[in-house]
């Protein structure tokens, strides 16, 4: 289970980066000509700019893994989901491929199959779909595709199937 993880906000950023700021601010000449008080060197300035750099970069490794981990918990998901009607994820994605190259938005020369797995308005309707199939979301898409091969097989898909 992916937890929440609190981001920070450009209002943090700002106050974790004002203190190195206003230490190199203080080596800057004032009015009356002569240094700063406060001057400071270089070196020990980096030191935090380097921990902030540090500490941003492990943020987003950490959104990243977690991004990924989430995108492997949706596809065994779907697996399962698929696998409960006799389908496996690959071979609808094989027929998808074949049939409109993947697109969920494909639209066949003549206008009667549509959707990633060119269905015609009456076999998505007697899946239970309603409205365009190419209108419907992917994965509306895909799992009326996987209804359908659980009735029918790949029949429905004479060259893709």
């Amino acid at each position: 289970m992916l937890t929440k993880r609190k981001h920070f906000t450009p209002i943090l950023l700002i106050l974790l980066v004002f203190p190195a700021a206003a230490l190199a601010a203080g080596g800057e000449e004032t009015t009356s000509g002569g240094p700063a008080i406060g001057q400071a060197e270089i070196a020990p300035l980096q030191r935090p700019v380097e921990r902030f750099h540090h500490t941003v970069k492990a943020f987003a490794s950490e959104i990243r893994a977690e991004e990924e981990a989430a995108a492997r918990h949706k596809e065994r998901e779907s697996e399962e989901r698929f696998a409960e009607l006799g389908v496996s994820m690959a071979t609808l994605e094989s027929i998808a491929a074949c049939e409109s190259g993947g697109d969920p938005t494909a639209v066949s020369s003549d206008g009667s199959y549509r959707g990633k797995y060119q269905f015609d308005y009456g076999t998505w309707e007697s899946m239970g779909g309603s409205g365009d199939p190419a209108a419907a979301p992917e994965a509306e898409q895909d799992y009326r595709a996987a209804m359908l091969y659980a009735a029918s097989g790949s029949s429905p898909w004479p060259i893709c199937g």
